[in-house]
């Protein structure tokens, strides 16, 4: 190879995580050993999840587990082929009108995964005339389904609607969406979708939201951001996860009915991926109904989400702009966050950390989320876990 440069030369120079596996401080990659539970079993020892998106503790519900049973025994375990061509089952497409009317829309397509989602949809929609405007903070996913379009793409700064107005400004005149997080993934906040909305409109834009972490812990009914906020039709696209309060993997957009049958055909995830398992697809559809049928989970969340918000800030610790059961508590430098994780660990609690680029630099934060099914007990526990490991550390 004299004479050239080897492309996987960058592998060996990468050596950051294994410099923290060294050092006993790599917070990734753990193995669980059990269901996504409010107890987990890490290495053999039994631990409070407190970095799991199950909000609203569904993942082993009975009725969902029955119904991806059930669908196996009828279905099989795949779908051998892609939506487009052989891999649309009647599930599939009962489904997608169940989520349509859920999320009250026209009509909804349903992804593999929700990454899938955002790069199929934004790539499908923004062509190359067109400007889609982001948040700086939006999730990756989004990002990337910028980069895949061959649309112009301009950020704006995060939550800044002064921001947002500018960079609308500077590009009237063009086909624009706008494409925001609902809630924000590493902070908890909540999109300023209100005057988002109003400033999109008046520049004639269209307004898309990631409603991953909103779906089932927002709204009057757990519809998300846009019925939280009483403006589901005033958003022309929303996009949902299944991964989170819907129990499994996968992802949905909803909207009127020729935006959908576009994206259909056009969406390159979608057409070129195969089809979401006949598990997931029934996983999904049984925990629709128990949201619907059990609005008291989602009470029991937001009880559990103020009681660690509270105590949280009792013990000293800076949460950030968090609204929501993403609960952040920002420490600052990445080595803190890596080392508060991992004592914590030790003290039987699983959180996760966000470090740049995830975050900005010197803003590194633990991050937690909290589950319907959280015990009070549970919760006194992780408390009690994060005054040791804050006093220890001078964090507090």
């Amino acid at each position: 190879m004299t004479g050239t440069t080897d492309i996987f030369e960058k592998c060996s120079r990468f050596t950051t995580a294994r410099d923290l596996q060294r050092a006993g401080l790599y917070p990734f990659f753990r193995v669980i050993e059990s269901a996504q539970d409010p107890e987990v079993v890490l290495n053999g020892k039994k631990m409070i999840m407190v970095g799991s998106n199950n909000y609203l503790g569904l993942t082993n519900h009975p009725k969902v587990k029955e119904a991806a049973l059930e669908a196996v025994r009828k279905y099989g375990t795949g779908c051998a082929g892609s939506r487009f061509l052989n891999g649309t089952l009647d599930i599939h497409v009962k489904l997608e009108e169940k989520l349509a009317r859920f999320m009250r829309k026209e009509a909804a397509l349903i992804f593999s995964t929700g990454f899938q989602v955002n790069l199929g949809v934004i790539s499908a929609i923004v062509g190359k005339d067109d400007v889609v405007i982001i948040d700086k903070m939006d999730h990756a996913s989004i990002v990337d389904g910028c980069k895949l379009s061959y649309g112009e793409v301009r950020r704006f700064k995060h939550n800044d609607m002064t921001d947002l107005t500018r960079v609308f400004g500077e590009n009237n005149g063009r086909g624009k969406m706008l494409v925001v997080d609902g809630v924000f993934s590493m902070e908890g906040d909540i999109c300023e979708l209100p005057e988002a909305v109003k400033i999109a409109r008046n520049f004639g834009a269209r307004v898309m939201v990631d409603d991953a972490h909103g779906i089932g812990v927002l709204g009057k009914t757990g519809r998300g951001t846009a019925e939280h906020f009483g403006m589901e039709d005033q958003v022309d696209l929303i996009m949902g996860t299944y991964s989170k309060s819907l129990a499994s993997i996968g992802g949905f957009i909803a909207g009127d009915e020729n935006v959908v049958h576009y994206i259909k055909h056009f969406g390159r995830s979608l057409m070129f991926s195969a089809s979401p398992p006949p598990a997931s697809v029934a996983a999904v559809s049984a925990a629709i109904d128990i949201i619907e049928s059990e609005p008291e989970r989602r009470e029991k969340l937001w009880k559990n989400t103020n009681m660690m918000m509270q105590g949280l800030k009792d013990l000293g610790f800076q949460t950030g702009p968090s609204q929501t059961p993403i609960i952040p508590v920002i420490v600052g430098e990445d080595e803190v966050a890596f080392r508060s994780v991992i004592m914590l660990q030790e003290e039987g609690v699983f959180a996760n950390v966000a470090v740049s680029p995830a975050v900005p630099p010197g803003k590194a934060l633990i991050r937690t989320s909290y589950m319907a099914t959280h015990t009070d007990e549970q919760l006194e526990f992780v408390l009690a876990a994060f005054k040791k490991v804050g006093k220890s550390l001078g964090l507090i």
